[in-house]
């Protein structure tokens, strides 16, 4: 586990109140610092049988995190690439993740159950504390924690007061701006809130060149509130609202040569845009009945976002994606657990239901340059006598889908000796999706027929319609068991365990293939086009279409064994893992296989994931010393995957390795802390990292990747008295690398995302 707090231990000590030790719904670490509520577990982290890590506030403002993305970058295992918006929050832990719909690696923010991808990948601050769990949490946290989860706690206004302002400046190929304000009050010993707001802005990094304006500029701002009401000393109301907006350019995709590993600027038909809304409000009500806690979290989710996307990303006029999303969604949760530490039998029993409505709208427009393109395909296929050209194709798309899933779980820790505990875990969990879609294919098509003893063609103007509408539903039953070992070597934190545990990820629909799907009907019609241009499918063909779009559900075993040490007199600690995780109709997402006009989910038959995770901490020169490393190896292959390329030929992907996962992962870094001697200026922090990933592969076929490459950043932060001025750089070697790529097949180009280049800044950080 990847903890500096410790060299934030003076800062916290000094702002936090006193925490009464007999409150048994906290669970508290002094290693960690940060005492956080814990309605499910009563063991810290280090003496729960998991491979975890976790990183205090202070820890998070030295590496300049402000992004789960960015976080990623120093967790054993953790990928959440920056794929170029908001929108897209593909999380991978152990080579289990997904980059569409929904997703393998769950997040509770202030134990509120985030329920969109799409509301992942946000704006950080004010944050105390953030926890990353891997491996399947399923027995307590469902299905959308196969690969594992990650918990986010904001600061606690009855244990920190005050307020907090930062600002922040970053210069390299634009300019950045962030100001962040937070206000911590507690009137009396049973009433605290919080009130906070942000903005941050950049200019971008990368021109594109048709259109003279940055693909990855952003504006973002938002505001959040939290109270927490006390009416004794066993029951406490905690209600927190979060609302961020975002408008921003998006997916800087420029054209990859292969040969010389060089990727140009992006140059689009037009600027790609994503526009995004949502709140987030959670309830959770806590009571203490002496030797149980009862806790109850309710939450209403909103989401509303739009994105314009270029998706030939050329600056011919082949393809455009305009996609609205609009998302409500509810959660209740109910759990009762122990809340005596020294029984030798501590467990959790909890009740977890949520709804989620969902619609999207998808409607995907041809430009002239796709035309032309149609217009020489039917040239081929039409009798020499006839000729069929296109104006005004696009395929308007509406998808409802709303999901509801129903689970009752429970988790025993029952101690066997007095150094070996036993967990078993056991989760029932219903999920129901469904797809009431209406998608259509509209264009003008002309008609020229060259008619035996007809001095002149005849020429024919026919409105084409093609129209697929279903209802559809996928319904799963799961039972998630867990078992695990614990075995003490030392009264605190070292031990050594196993585990065993399921997990999964639900099914689902694609919303993105009907455009092929429409491409090759309409090569198949040919010269037998109606006449009326009025497409007529019957049942058999409306069940295939249903059967084309529809992926199945995922499921795993995970197998784990690891220890947490601490050494040398606790100066030192250290974490290992080994996993091995079998998969069953992994979800993966690749390109359309027969045009390649969008992304689709498929399901490959057998693959697996093993490795090594470790992480190192500790502190030396009277703490002023702070270091941490890690490094992680994931071996992730496909053992049956079976396909067909895009000439229609079969093609076996087994051995290879699964996309998007990296094959090894490394940090380093260390800060230093000079004490200084006067009544302004308390200490000078001089601070390194060092971060790198590779090799990854970008498709099944593995015919491209991204070589290891390696980072380097580092700060110099002056710490006054009320104040902290931290200059930092990040990528001082300016490195070159890609962090996502893909192929297309209608240009027969590939195109990729570049990593961020040199930047640096000043951030100022004020407590009053």
């Amino acid at each position: 586990m990847l903890l500096l707090a410790a060299s934030a231990s003076a800062a916290t000590e000094e702002k936090a109140q006193p925490i009464l030790v007999n409150d048994t719904s906290r669970v508290v670490d002094l290693d960690e610092v940060v005492i956080v509520s814990q309605p499910k577990e009563t063991a810290r982290l280090r003496q729960q049988p998991l491979s975890s890590s976790a990183f205090g506030a202070q820890e998070m403002q030295q590496l300049q995190v402000t992004s789960l993305g960015q976080l990623s970058d120093y967790v054993p295992s953790f990928v959440m690439p920056q794929y170029g918006s908001r929108l897209t929050s593909s999380m991978y832990i152990r080579g289990i993740g997904s980059r569409l719909n929904n997703s393998a690696v769950g997040i509770y923010y202030d134990h509120i159950p985030l329920m969109s991808k799409a509301a992942f990948n946000t704006h950080f601050y004010m944050l105390d504390r953030v926890d990353v769990l891997r491996g399947p949490q399923g027995t307590l946290y469902g299905g959308n924690s196969e690969g594992g989860i990650v918990r986010i706690y904001s600061k606690n206004p009855m244990a920190y007061q005050g307020t907090d302002i930062s600002l922040g400046l970053g210069m390299g190929a634009g300019y950045g701006r962030k100001a962040e304000v937070a206000h911590y009050h507690r009137p009396s010993d049973c009433l605290a809130f919080t009130v906070a707001g942000f903005y941050n802005s950049h200019d971008g990094f990368f021109l594109n060149q048709n259109l003279n304006e940055k693909n990855d500029a952003i504006d973002e701002a938002g505001a959040k509130a939290r109270l927490i009401w006390r009416p004794s000393s066993r029951l406490t109301f905690d209600l927190t609202t979060d609302y961020q907006f975002t408008l921003q350019n998006g997916f800087p995709y420029g054209a990859y040569d292969a040969d010389r590993d060089e990727t140009a600027l992006p140059s689009t038909t037009f600027m790609n845009t994503y526009r995004r809304q949502m709140v987030n409000t959670g309830l959770t009500l806590s009571y203490n009945f002496e030797n149980y806690l009862l806790t109850s979290t309710t939450s209403h989710q909103y989401l509303w976002d739009r994105m314009m996307m270029d998706q030939d990303y050329v600056v011919a006029d082949y393809l455009s994606l305009q996609q609205k999303q609009k998302m409500n969604g509810v959660t209740q949760e109910v759990v009762l657990r122990s809340a005596n530490v020294c029984s030798r039998w501590q467990h959790a029993t909890g009740l977890f239901g949520s709804h989620q409505w969902l619609t999207t709208d998808a409607p995907v427009g041809f430009g002239q340059d796709m035309t032309a393109m149609l217009d020489a395909m039917m040239a081929r296929i039409m009798p020499a006598t006839h000729t069929m050209t296109f104006s005004n194709y696009h395929v308007p798309g509406h998808f409802r889908t709303p999901q509801t899933i129903a689970a009752l779980y429970h988790e025993s820790s029952l101690r066997l000796a007095d150094r070996l505990t036993a967990i078993l875990g056991l989760r029932y969990e219903h999920h129901e999706i469904k797809n009431d879609y209406r998608t259509t294919a509209l264009a003008d098509i002309t008609m020229t027929m060259q008619i035996h003893g007809r001095p002149a063609p005849m020429v024919m103007q026919i409105p084409y319609e093609s129209h697929y509408q279903s209802e559809v539903k996928k319904t799963s039953n799961q039972l998630l068991p867990k078992f695990a070992l614990t075995y003490s070597l030392s009264p605190l934190t070292s031990n050594l365990y196993v585990s065993v545990s399921k997990g999964y990820l639900a099914g689902g629909y694609n919303f993105q293939g009907f455009s092929d799907i429409f491409q090759m009907e309409m090569r198949s019609l040919g010269a037998a086009f109606p006449r009326d241009g009025k497409v007529v499918h019957d049942e058999a063909d409306q069940a295939q279409r249903d059967q084309q779009i529809s992926y199945d559900a995922e499921t795993t075993w995970n197998y784990e064994a690891g220890t947490h040490l601490d050494l040398f007199h606790h100066k030192v600690k250290a974490d290992v893992a080994l996993f091995y995780t079998q998969i069953r109709n992994q979800q993966i997402s690749r390109m359309s296989p027969d045009y390649g006009f969008g992304r689709i989910v498929d399901n490959a038959g057998r693959s697996y994931s093993c490795g090594l995770e470790t992480a190192l901490r500790g502190s030396a020169f009277d703490n002023h010393l702070a270091w941490a490393a890690t490094y992680s190896f994931t071996h992730a292959k496909f053992k049956d995957y079976d396909d067909y390329d895009s000439a229609r030929q079969p093609v076996s992907y087994k051995g290879n390795y699964v996309p998007f996962i990296p094959l090894h992962q490394f940090s380093a870094t260390a800060d230093y802390r000079f004490d200084i001697a006067d009544p302004v200026l308390r200490s000078i922090t001089l601070g390194a990292n060092v971060k790198g990933q590779g090799k990854t592969y970008w498709e099944a076929d593995n015919a491209m990747s991204q070589d290891f490459y390696a980072t380097l950043g580092a700060h110099l932060t002056f710490s006054l008295n009320k104040v902290d001025v931290d200059f930092w750089a990040r990528n001082l070697t300016n490195t070159k690398y890609n962090i996502f790529l893909v192929n297309s097949q209608m240009t027969q180009q590939s195109f990729a995302q570049p990593g961020q280049p040199l930047h640096a800044g000043l951030d100022l950080r004020l407590h009053l």
